[in-house]
């Protein structure tokens, strides 16, 4: 059964991940390609991109929340999110937050 889900995960990764940020606010602070309050998503792609870590580091700042990475500005934590949806909105992200 995981096997089939990280599957479909793929197969919609842009969409979902989208439609997911997008549920859950996260647009009130950042956008695809500019900075709001938080770094554009396509900046985050860029600074992870190459880093095996990214993904697990990245699900950990959207659970738990945190600041210093970029800026003084405390990113808020998200503990109601479940693991399925932080990790589309994560996959998302660093596939440089695609529109389709």
């Amino acid at each position: 059964m995981v096997g089939g889900l990280v599957s479909t995960a793929r197969a919609d990764t842009a969409p979902r991940g989208q439609a997911v940020a997008q549920a859950n606010a996260c647009m009130g602070c950042h956008a695809v390609d500019r900075k709001l309050v938080g770094p554009a998503f396509q900046q985050i792609a860029a600074r992870y991109k190459g880093d095996v870590q990214a993904p697990a580091k990245l699900a950990r700042k959207v659970k738990d929340g945190g600041s210093g990475v970029w800026g003084a500005i405390p990113m808020p934590a998200h503990p109601n999110m479940s693991d399925a949806d932080i990790k589309a909105v994560v996959d998302w992200v660093l596939a440089g937050a695609p529109s389709k």
